[in-house]
C-alpha cells in the first residue's frame, strides 16, 4: 500500500468518524439528554462491526479493514490504516487525560477528606468483592474461555474485579464542571473519591499483569517507578512549570516556546509512566494537574481541548468500537453472563458509594447523586478493558461484555442524576448546600 493510498484511506477514516459522532451526538443530546463524550462511546459501537458491519459489511471492511493483509513468521499484520487509527486514537487520549488533569483541584480533596476516603474505599471495596466472586464463578463453572488460557481463577478475580472498580472520573468532572458543581460539597466529594478509585484499580491492573506474567517485579516496579514520578511530578516538575507559566501571568500570554516545552513535558510523563507499566494516560493526567492554577491553565485548555474532544478522542472511541462484537453473545448463557455483570457494576458502586456518602454525612439526595456519578464508568473502562485485551487476559466475548455495562452504567448517569436533581442540578446543589447564586452584572450602559 503506497503512502497516497494510506492518506486517502486514512481521510476517509476521519471524514466517517467525525460526521458519525456529529450526528449520534446530536441525536443524543437532543433526545437522551447525553453529553457529547458518552454518545462518542455509543458511536464507536455503531461504527464496528456489531452495527455497521452488520448491515453494511462490504463497505464497513472497506473504511476500516480490520482482516490481516499478510503473515510474517505467523503472525497475522494489521491492515496500516488500522495502525494509524490506533496511534492517533492513543494520541487523543493521552491529550484528553492532560487536560482532565489542567481541572483536577488536588487542595479540594483535603476539605472533604473523611468523605472522599468512605466514598472511595466503598466505591472500591464492594465492587471489587462483586466482580472477583463473579470472576471466580465464571472461570469454576465452565466459561475459562472468557479468559486467556493461562489466566487463572486469581488472576481472573483481580482482573474483573479492578474492571468493576473503574469510575468515569473524566466524565464525572466534565458534569460537575458544566453544572457549576465541581467546586461544592458534593462536587469535590465526588471528584476525590473518583480520583482515589482510579488510581487503585490501575495499581490492581498492575498487579494482574505482573501475576499474569508470572513477574512479581513488574507489579512492584509498575507501583514504586508510578509513585516516585508523581513525587517528583508534584514537587521539581511543578516548580519548573510554574517558573515557565509567569509569562502567562504577566499578562503577555502563552509564548509557543512555552508551549512546545509544556507538551514536552506532557509527552515525556505519558512515555515515562507507560514505559514503567502505569500507562500513558496516567502521566498526562498527573502532569496535567501538577500545571500551575490560573491564567496559565485556561490559556493550556483553551488551545488543547478543542482539538482534542472533537477531532482526536472519538478516535479512541471507534478503535474500541471496532473491536467490539454482540455477534459474539450468541446464547442466552452470555447474555445472561452479560446481565449479571452489568447488575454487580451497578450494586456495587451504586448501593456502595451511595451508603458510605450517607454515612459521611450527606443526606440520602446527595449521597443517590454522588452514587449515581461513581456508578458510570465511561473512558476510563474502555481503557482498562482495552489493555486486557491487548495483553491477552481477557477473549473478544469478555471485552463485548464489559464494553456493553460500561455503556449501560455511563448512559444512565446523566439521566438519573438529573432526576435526582432536577433539571437543574447546580442551582439544587447549590440550595442544599446553601450557597449563594451567582450575582449577574447589570450593564448600565
Amino acid at each position: 500500500m503506497s503512502d497516497v493510498d494510506l492518506m486517502l484511506q486514512f481521510l476517509v477514516q476521519i471524514i466517517v468518524i467525525l460526521s458519525a459522532c456529529k450526528v449520534v451526538g446530536w441525536l443524543g443530546s437532543k433526545f437522551l439528554g447525553q453529553t457529547q463524550v458518552v454518545m462518542e462511546m455509543v458511536t464507536g459501537v455503531i461504527l464496528g462491526p456489531s452495527c455497521f458491519g452488520a448491515f453494511f459489511h462490504d463497505a464497513q471492511a472497506w473504511v476500516f479493514p480490520t482482516a490481516a493483509i499478510a503473515k510474517i513468521g505467523g503472525v497475522p499484520v494489521k491492515h496500516p490504516s488500522m495502525t494509524v487509527l490506533y496511534v492517533i486514537a492513543q494520541l487523543g487520549l493521552v491529550l484528553y487525560m492532560f487536560t482532565v488533569g489542567l481541572e483536577f483541584n488536588v487542595a479540594l480533596i483535603s476539605k472533604r477528606v473523611k468523605g472522599v476516603i468512605s466514598v472511595s474505599l466503598a466505591g472500591i471495596v464492594l465492587p471489587f468483592g462483586l466482580g472477583a466472586v463473579l470472576a471466580v464463578a465464571l472461570v469454576n463453572g465452565g466459561h475459562q474461555d472468557l479468559f486467556a488460557p493461562t489466566v487463572s481463577a486469581s488472576e481472573a478475580a483481580l482482573y474483573m474485579g479492578a474492571a468493576m472498580c473503574i469510575t468515569a472520573f473524566p466524565m464525572l468532572a466534565r458534569i460537575l464542571v458544566e453544572r457549576g458543581i465541581a467546586q461544592t460539597t458534593m462536587g469535590t466529594l465526588a471528584l476525590g473519591a473518583g480520583a482515589a478509585d482510579d488510581v487503585t484499580a490501575w495499581a490492581l491492573l498492575a498487579i494482574v499483569l505482573a501475576s499474569y506474567k508470572h513477574d512479581a517485579k513488574f507489579a512492584l516496579f509498575a507501583i514504586a517507578g508510578g509513585t516516585l514520578f508523581a513525587i517528583l511530578n508534584f514537587t521539581l516538575g511543578k516548580r519548573l512549570m510554574k517558573t515557565l507559566s509567569r509569562g502567562v501571568e504577566d499578562g503577555r500570554g502563552l509564548a509557543p516556546g512555552v508551549f512546545l516545552t509544556t507538551m514536552l513535558f506532557l509527552f515525556c510523563g505519558a512515555y515515562i509512566t507507560d514505559a514503567i507499566g502505569v500507562y500513558a494516560v496516567f502521566g498526562a493526567f498527573m502532569v496535567g494537574a501538577a500545571m500551575p492554577r490560573g491564567q496559565f491553565v485556561k490559556e493550556l485548555r483553551n488551545r488543547i481541548e478543542p482539538l482534542t474532544v472533537g477531532c482526536f478522542l472519538p478516535f479512541f472511541f471507534v478503535y474500541s468500537g471496532l473491536n467490539t462484537k454482540f455477534g459474539l453473545l450468541n446464547s442466552p448463557t452470555l447474555w445472561g453472563i452479560c446481565a449479571l455483570a452489568c447488575a454487580a457494576a451497578m450494586i456495587g458502586k451504586f448501593g456502595g458509594c451511595t451508603l458510605a456518602a450517607k454515612a459521611a454525612g450527606e443526606s440520602w439526595r446527595t449521597a443517590s447523586a454522588i452514587g449515581t456519578l461513581m456508578n458510570a464508568r465511561g473512558l476510563m473502562e474502555l481503557i482498562i478493558l482495552n489493555i486486557g485485551r491487548q495483553q491477552h487476559v481477557i477473549s473478544d466475548t469478555l471485552f463485548t461484555i464489559l464494553v456493553i455495562m460500561a455503556i449501560v452504567t455511563t448512559l444512565m448517569a446523566s439521566p438519573l442524576f438529573k432526576m435526582i436533581l432536577g433539571h437543574d442540578p447546580g442551582k439544587t446543589v447549590r440550595e442544599l448546600e446553601g450557597i449563594p447564586e451567582p450575582v449577574l452584572a447589570v450593564s448600565t450602559a
